[in-house]
């Protein structure tokens, strides 16, 4: 089934701006931790990055959430952390610490030894994964392609695993800056790849993870993220069986950069908790669509206060299309299950007053 045959398309329709009858949504991390039928199948792959190499067991959790509840996408089941490790810097998850590198970044010269990893060959078992969702998907929703954008790569690569302070990170491009360029081309020009691989492999959208483009000044943020994230828009794929392929940039922490973002020629800017939507809406206009931004411990609330906080969103951003409701940042692992089914029930009940749903019906 192609992509024009999509039985659910209202999130592409969404990132064109087009009317819809509802506004769409999906969540970070939907497929995770919070879900016990999720904990199983970990479980039964017996590590993280073994359930990440298994694109039958991939496929599985990429379609639970679906499963459980009504929503407009589905988002690969994988790690953004996938190219560092093909690179050969030796990926393992640590209990209580998150990813830890066997090797990290040091120097100029380690930056100029590292591997572009093809995404046909050692990031094939991703490529596995996006075609076997699709399968699985048969049409019902779009699938969304991920990866990290090349700064926060570089931050895990640099650090050896995550970080408060980022100070090694940052002195590279204070005391390095060449260096680090070369580190971010190298990068920006393997996401892009990565990417393409992806959206080859039957993504139908994809989303660029800025994490920690936030812990960045304007300065540096401009030179080396957002200019590398740019750099991956304008070389992957935008159409495929005659439709458009949305790319979302979303750099958490990075509110004060929305007309920047907005610029790189993305379809999607990500919002985080900490920017208003109808400040951002002002701001950029009908240039993009805004995806966000509920606060992901909104669902720790009891339903009444989860609803009351939909309705705010839906009522900061307004009437009309060019909004995909999702969280600020990744579901936490902590969340009652039944309180995202509390959220999305609220979205569907209010959100249809807010689009023309005559206009949307002629439209689909």
């Amino acid at each position: 089934m192609s992509s024009s045959e999509l039985q659910n398309d209202r999130i592409l329709r969404a990132f064109q701006r087009q009317p819809v009858d509802r506004t769409p949504v999906w969540m970070m991390r939907q497929a995770g931790r919070y879900l016990p039928e999720y904990r199983e199948v970990r479980a039964q792959a017996g590590s993280f990055m073994g359930l990440c190499r298994n694109a039958e067991l991939a496929a599985r959790v990429t379609l639970q959430p679906l499963e459980r509840y009504d929503l407009d996408a589905a988002i690969l089941f994988s790690d953004i952390l996938t190219i560092p490790d093909a690179m050969g810097l030796g990926l393992n998850f640590v209990a209580g610490e998150g990813p830890v590198f066997e090797q990290r970044i040091k120097s100029a010269a380690d930056i100029d030894r590292l591997p572009q990893p093809a995404a046909d060959k050692e990031l094939r078992y991703v490529m596995d994964a996006v075609r076997a969702c699709r399968q699985e998907l048969a049409g019902r929703t779009p699938l969304i392609g991920f990866t990290g954008s090349p700064w926060t790569l570089a931050t895990y690569m640099i650090e050896g695993g995550s970080s408060k302070t980022f100070a090694a990170s940052k002195t590279l491009l204070f005391d390095q800056p060449e260096a680090a360029h070369r580190l971010m081309g190298k990068l920006a020009d393997t996401v892009a790849e990565y990417l393409t691989g992806q959206v080859e492999a039957g993504a139908q959208a994809l989303m660029v993870f800025d994490t920690w483009g936030g812990a960045l000044d304007p300065v540096r943020y401009r030179e080396f993220s957002l200019a590398y994230m740019q750099r991956i828009v304008e070389q992957v794929p935008r159409e495929r069986d005659g439709r458009r392929i949305p790319i979302t940039l979303f750099t958490k922490g990075g509110g004060q950069w929305l007309e920047s973002i907005a610029d790189t020629g993305c379809d999607g800017v990500g919002l985080d908790w900490t920017t208003p939507l109808d400040e951002a809406r002002r701001r950029v206009g009908d240039r993009v669509t805004l995806q966000g931004n509920l606060d992901p411990c909104t669902l720790h609330s009891n339903p009444d206060v989860i609803r009351r906080e939909v309705a705010r969103c839906l009522e900061q951003f307004g009437h009309g299309p060019g909004h995909v409701f999702n969280l600020g940042h990744g579901i936490q692992p902590e969340t009652p299950p039944e309180n995202v089914d509390a959220m999305i029930r609220a979205l569907h009940e209010l959100s249809p007053a807010y689009h023309d749903a005559a206009t949307a019906q002629s439209s689909s």
